[in-house]
């Protein structure tokens, strides 16, 4: 920013530097968070007096419109002070969602229809798993009783088509069912996508205890095992390690009692089957952000 200072005006000097700066913020050449010139440079390049400077720093703080940095220097000041009321942050929301409709150009009745959607949808009154692996269904299913205080039901694509079955719910799929389930859903009703775990991230966490022993894997959900076996082995872990089952399958759970660890989903460590002797590792499904959005309704 550029300064004039006449030492020939009526207005002292400090006065002068208030109000440029002042005038720069209201027009926007200086932005919160600009750093302004220190008191030395100011008064080495214009031979006006340090004290003078500091004056008109301290005027243009008290007036509010710097902050002195320790150790820093003389910012501008944000003055839009944040939202921090539940009905100042709802009023920001609304204001900011305006500000996006205007953008896209839509007809206003036909953004007044749609909001009236929502606003007559039902409030939610439990989870709705749209989940078409049947076995998948049911890990999920087991994940998000443990977490979740409202009930939770379940529906596969053909069940979405009829209306009653997402009323009043939150319906919420996995990654990659959203763009398959989002057609099917009536208008006013949010989806939430549960974001899963990295598998190889959390086996890595575990082969470290992991060593020595027979190794065992049990889930209902063949992927599970698959894919529990390709990361053990390529992590350096022998095939005649692994104890392998489908919890689909009779007598499954035959040899897993000589196994040091069973890695399984949360569904089989559920049922109550697993021997006694081995380390139970549960693998989550959900990843910590699914599991807290799913909190936030509670």
């Amino acid at each position: 920013m550029r300064f004039w200072f006449s030492s020939a005006s009526e207005v002292p000097i400090y006065r002068q530097l208030v109000t440029q700066v002042s005038l720069a913020i209201l027009a926007g050449d200086l932005r919160p968070g600009d750093r302004l010139p220190s008191t030395r440079e100011l008064a080495r390049r214009f031979s006006i007096h340090p004290n003078t400077i500091s004056a008109g720093y301290r005027q243009l703080e008290r007036e509010g419109w710097t902050e002195f940095r320790h150790g820093s220097g003389v910012y501008v000041k944000n003055k839009v002070a944040a939202p921090s009321t539940p009905e100042q942050i709802l009023d920001q929301h609304i204001a900011g969602f305006f500000r996006a409709v205007r953008e896209l150009n839509m007809p206003a009745a036909h953004v007044r229809h749609r909001v009236a959607q929502w606003l007559a949808s039902p409030p939610p009154d439990h989870f709705l798993l749209i989940e078409p692996d049947p076995e998948v269904r049911e890990i999920l299913l087991t994940e998000i009783r443990q977490l979740a205080i409202l009930p939770v039901t379940a529906a596969s694509f053909e069940e979405c088509a009829n209306p009653e079955t997402v009323l009043a719910a939150v319906p919420l799929c996995r990654p990659s069912q959203a763009d398959t389930v989002r057609p099917l859903l009536p208008m006013g009703v949010e989806l939430i996508t549960l974001q899963i775990n990295s598998a190889r991230a959390w086996l890595d966490s575990w082969l470290s205890s992991l060593h020595g022993g027979l190794i065992g894997v049990a889930s209902r959900w063949p992927d599970f095992v698959e894919i529990a076996r390709t990361v053990l082995e390529a992590a350096g872990v022998e095939n005649e390690r692994l104890v392998l089952r489908n919890v689909t399958r009779p007598r499954w759970v035959r040899g897993l009692d000589q196994t040091a660890a069973i890695i399984c989903d949360a569904c089989t460590a559920a049922s109550g089957k697993l021997p006694n002797g081995p380390r139970i590792c549960v693998f989550p499904f959900l990843a910590d952000a699914a599991r807290a959005e799913l909190a936030r309704f509670s």
